[in-house]
């Protein structure tokens, strides 16, 4: 055998050996498909163990202890009144294609609502009597009880409601009160544990547990009661129930993490998922409310899509805008009002909102729970995507007039306007009346749309007879958002006039 065989025979030795093992390799390489390898972790599991890993069970009972006391129980009363035939169309569609006179033939008159009695859960954040409650929990009443833990009842004042967040404060008098503290819902993980604390089915105060199962949830619930809804609610698998509603979700450190305000059930019982106003959120709602007696809600002047979309939405959206929607990148401008704060700052149809001042937000629901933190005239920083390019806005935020002024609460009888006043008494007896409220000016609110001209007497809303202020504010108060219809007279003059309104809500 020369030499050159015996390289031949070397070389092809080395290629069979190298090939034996490459192929042993991929064998044991298909072996581990499937199976994790001792000893080695994923990058998503850096940091975690020696981070909570391998400790016993969670001890709620600290937690607990330190909360309930701060928890209380809130009892409503309704009076019992009488509901006009303009509040009844959704029940007698005849109303609207005949009139009131036709709906009242066929029963869709004025009725009398009997008295209403309801209940839900507050929470204590002042040592000096103020509670957070859920809008809907108080909305409408007209007497509101607290009871709290340990069975002391006191009467308390309506200080202001947003149907927007469905948030309400109400307050009790007293001093050296238990109250909850303010945790930080930003740092709230999923799988975190959390307990609802509450009065469910008129229960004495109750605790149960679960885990954070997502965040940033849109349900579409605040749109039943609010013009404006803002919604980014913490959701949970702590079982909650009727009468839960604006209780406590408390981590297990005892602090207040978020407001229960709703339920995801066939039923109208717990069925396993529950909802959360977080209480970064919160915060700002009630001192707005404390401080100007009203939210002042900050806009960004952009229109963007909903949550959730179905197939046939996305294609609709991504012709409208001209381009494709990206999921979990972030938020998608569908329209930039002109003398809008983002239109001000440069912002068009189409950019792709990444970060409110340095926070990522993909959804509408983030967005919304971003911005609910500021007030008009804050100034934040947008991050945003246009033609592949990161940009930086700095942005005012402005009101809903579209300045930065202080929003003022605005009662029912503020919208309408004009110089009211009792009719005097003389004058209701020369006009064989009970009484009424004379409208000494027009002025410039929803009164000055009308035909009204200044010595008007309002004797009626909606059919209901009305003698004086009081009972005209009551009245408006009920109605708050809708048609109405003023009856009256002048002092004077023969035959009743009408002027037909529309309240609307802020």
């Amino acid at each position: 055998m020369n030499w050159k065989n015996g390289i031949a025979i070397i070389a092809i030795s080395a290629t069979t050996a190298l090939a034996s093992v490459w192929g042993f390799g991929k064998y044991a390489e298909y072996q581990r498909i499937g199976i994790q390898e001792p000893g080695k972790l994923p990058v998503n599991y850096a940091g975690f163990l020696g981070n909570n890993a391998g400790q016993g069970p969670v001890d709620f009972t600290a937690a607990a202890s330190s909360a309930t006391p701060a928890v209380v129980h809130i009892k409503t009363r309704t009076k019992a009144k009488q509901i006009s035939s303009n509040q009844q169309r959704q029940r007698n569609p005849f109303a609207d294609m005949f009139g009131d006179d036709f709906g009242d033939f066929f029963g869709g008159g004025p009725r009398v609502q009997p008295e209403q009695r309801a209940s839900g859960s507050g929470v204590l954040i002042t040592e000096d009597g103020y509670i957070v409650t859920n809008n809907h929990v108080i909305d409408g009443s007209d007497e509101i009880n607290v009871t709290l833990a340990n069975k002391k009842s006191y009467k308390a004042t309506l200080i202001g409601q947003d149907p927007n967040s469905d948030l309400a404060v109400i307050k009790i008098e007293g001093k050296t009160f238990p109250y909850m503290i303010y945790g930080n819902s930003d740092e709230a993980k999923l799988g975190q544990w959390v307990m609802a604390i509450g009065y469910p089915f008129n229960l004495d105060v109750t605790v149960t547990a679960g885990i954070i199962s997502a965040k940033s949830r849109s349900i579409g619930i605040n749109d039943r009661q609010g013009s404006s809804p803002v919604e980014s609610f913490i959701q949970t698998d702590a079982a909650v129930n009727p009468g839960n509603s604006g209780g406590a979700l408390i981590n297990t450190a005892g602090e207040l993490v978020g407001i229960n305000s709703a339920i995801a059930s066939p039923t109208g019982s717990y069925a396993g998922y529950s909802y959360a106003i977080p209480v970064n959120m919160v915060k700002k709602i009630v001192t707005d409310i404390v401080k100007f007696g009203t939210v002042q809600r900050a806009y960004i002047g952009i229109s963007y899509p909903k949550d959730n979309l179905s197939d046939e939405e996305k294609r609709e959206i991504e012709k409208e805008i001209g381009t494709s929607l990206k999921e979990g990148e972030g938020v998608y401008t569908l329209s930039v009002p002109e003398g809008g704060a983002a239109a001000i700052a440069g912002l068009k149809k189409g950019d792709l909102i990444t970060k409110i001042n340095g926070v990522a937000v993909t959804s509408g629901a983030e967005l919304q729970e971003q911005v609910a933190r500021f007030k008009p005239g804050d100034k934040i920083t947008v991050n945003y995507r246009r033609a592949g390019k990161d940009n930086i806005a700095n942005i005012t935020l402005k009101n809903k007039a579209g300045n930065t002024d202080v929003v003022k609460n605005t009662t029912a009888i503020d919208k309408l306007g004009g110089e009211l006043t009792n009719l005097d008494k003389k004058v209701a007896a020369a006009n064989e009346v009970t009484g009424g409220v004379l409208v000494k000016k027009v002025g410039t609110g929803l009164l000055s749309k009308s035909r009204m001209e200044d010595g008007f007497v309002i004797t009626a809303i909606n059919g209901k007879t009305i003698n004086n202020l009081d009972e005209l504010k009551e009245a408006l108060n009920v109605i708050k958002n809708g048609n109405i219809r003023l009856d009256g007279f002048y002092p004077g003059f023969e035959g009743k006039y009408t002027y037909p309104l529309k309240m609307t809500e802020e």
